[in-house]
């Protein structure tokens, strides 16, 4: 194993400018000169740029509800975005959003671009395409949790998170950003997205717990930093208690390092979200999000630096 180090830089409270709080930080991608985070319990995603962060509507009201919890019994309304990685839209910058696929609800995907400088919104729904994923995968369509992607080039690795208590390995299919971006503009048939042969990773575990892939991010090497947390679970759906995180460096199939994320505050950061901001000096600098599995408390912003050695 190569030996690699994860630092935090940085911890911030991510609040909208109204003064409620970010929740359920899930994904995050540059966005014009700002970020986009996914919130994967609400219709709407919170835009960081010129020192605001506003809420961004990205899909309808589900049954009249716009906010989802298990306390209020709408959990399993949530459309859970989990993924949200740079496209292109007819050449200009977007970002890509998509489901878990863990429900029925939670297979659309969602794309953002910017038309002199405002945001516009377009969704689909992917059924027969994360039904095609997860036949690829082997995964039963109940088990399916597709909770990170990391864009190389032209193509979206998708990561189904896993879970070790349940016999699932977390694992990986390629597709092309491209046909992504037609199939959500309703340019082109879910049906035309190609599917490439299942990678799978083992990421070793924390307490007897199995690391599950969170996130990735790809770096300009070609390698992949995969955030993945240690969640003591037996399903897609249900939050456990996470006894451990960590960055994982992945080389084609091969797992070459593990190296943990350093609490906070005696807290475990469950790291739901990267975004690269740079390289250099044989470090990554990182931007990453918190979900504290918390409807009350805002998510955690982090400034990760990873030494690579």
């Amino acid at each position: 194993m190569d030996r690699v180090q994860v630092f935090v830089d940085d911890v911030r409270a991510l609040w909208f400018d109204d003064g409620s709080p970010v929740t359920a930080a899930s994904a995050l991608a540059p966005l014009g000169a700002g970020w986009l985070i996914a919130q994967d319990d609400a219709t709407s995603a919170a835009w960081q740029h010129a020192g605001r962060v506003d809420p961004l509507r990205l899909l309808p009201a589900v049954e009249g509800h716009d906010r989802f919890t298990e306390a209020a019994g709408t959990k399993p309304l949530k459309p859970d975005l989990e993924v949200a990685c740079p496209a292109e839209v007819d050449g200009l910058p977007a970002v890509l959003l998509l489901g878990s696929g863990s429900t029925g609800r939670r297979m659309r995907g969602v794309l953002v671009r910017l038309v002199d400088g405002r945001p516009v919104v377009s969704a689909a729904d992917l059924d027969p395409l994360y039904a095609r994923v997860a036949a690829r995968l082997g995964v039963p369509l109940d088990q399916l949790n597709l909770e990170g992607a990391g864009r190389s080039g032209a193509t979206l690795r998708w990561f189904q998170r896993g879970n070790l208590a349940a016999g699932l390995p977390s694992a990986s299919i390629d597709v092309a950003v491209a046909d992504l971006v037609e199939v959500v503009l309703g340019r082109a048939d879910p049906d035309a997205v190609a599917v490439a042969a299942p990678r799978t990773y083992d990421l070793g575990e924390v307490g007897g717990v199995g690391l599950a892939v969170t996130d990735a991010v790809a770096l300009p090497d070609g390698r992949l930093l995969l955030s993945a947390a240690a969640e003591d679970t037996p399903n897609a759906v249900d939050d456990g208690p996470v006894v451990g995180t960590a960055l994982v460096l992945v080389d084609g199939d091969a797992v070459v390092a593990v190296a943990a994320i350093p609490e906070v505050h005696g807290r475990v950061q469950k790291v739901e979200g990267l975004a690269l901001r740079g390289a250099r000096d044989g470090a990554v600098h990182l931007l990453g999000v918190v979900d504290a599995d918390d409807p009350e408390a805002p998510s955690v912003q982090l400034d990760l630096r990873v030494d690579l050695g």
